[in-house]
This record gives C-alpha cells, structure tokens and sequence, in this order.
C-alpha cells in the first residue's frame, strides 16, 4: 500500500486540536522550556528557517486554526531530508516521536505541492478496552 502523507509528531495532545503536536510545535516548546539550548537550538532554527523560507506557512496555521499538518508522500523527500537532522535531536533529547502514515487525514482544508492541513474535529475518542484481543482466550 502506498500511502499519500506522512507526520512526524510527539505524545503530548495540543488543546487546539486533541491531536499530537508536530515536530516544529515540540521543538519550539522545548526550546521556550530551556530544555534545548546551545548549539542545538541553533541547529533546530536553522531547520526552521529553512522550511519557512521553502514550504508554505498554510493560513489555518497563521490563524491557529485547529488544523493537523502533513507531508505530501509524493513530494515529501527534499523535505523529510531536511528534517532528519530535527528527529535526531529528538532522538538526542529522548523526546519520543512517531513517524504516522496515512490516507485518510480528514477534511483538507489547505494544499499545496508539500503539504496539506486537515481540519481538526478536536474530539479524542477513548474507548474501552475489550476483554481480550489474544485468540487462545476467545476460543
């Protein structure tokens, strides 16, 4: 299966959205919490930089609109290239992130050739955990 987005996003929820925040919103947080300092910070506003002078600041975001980002697979190389240096920061810092693909991120409410935003329902379905998921203990 080939799937058309891709995220790099943390554990912890934005209020905004109920969803993980994105790579940019954990490092911007980590740096205003002095958590990240130094050279790497530096390093991680030169990526910043770089993706602001080169991908399009989607207007749902400038609004703070609840919106959730993703990378076009299609298009995403040149910039999963330059984030790699971002994730392993994360790695650096044991920040836990997850790399999530998929086909189906919502309503798209913006596009461009790199990116999509999906409106944000800001809803977190918890359900229940059924009695067993192990096939043994069903039998």
């Amino acid at each position: 299966m080939k799937f058309k987005y891709v995220r790099i996003q943390g554990k912890a929820l934005a209020k905004n959205t109920m969803h993980a925040k994105g790579i940019f919103s954990m490092y911007w947080q980590m740096i205003q919490q002095d958590v990240m300092t130094g050279e790497d910070a530096d390093l991680f506003r030169e990526i910043d930089s770089w993706f602001a002078e080169n991908l399009p600041w989607p207007p749902p975001c400038k609004k703070q609109e609840p919106v959730v980002c993703w990378f076009k697979t299609e298009n995403a190389e040149e910039m999963l290239k330059m984030i790699r240096p971002a994730m392993w920061l994360l790695e650096r810092y044991n920040h836990p992130y997850y790399v999530v693909y998929t086909n189906t991120p919502g309503e798209i409410v913006y596009e461009d050739k790199y990116q999509i935003a999906a409106k944000a329902d800001g809803v977190l379905q918890i359900d229940e955990l059924q009695p067993s998921w192990s096939p043994k203990e069903t039998e």
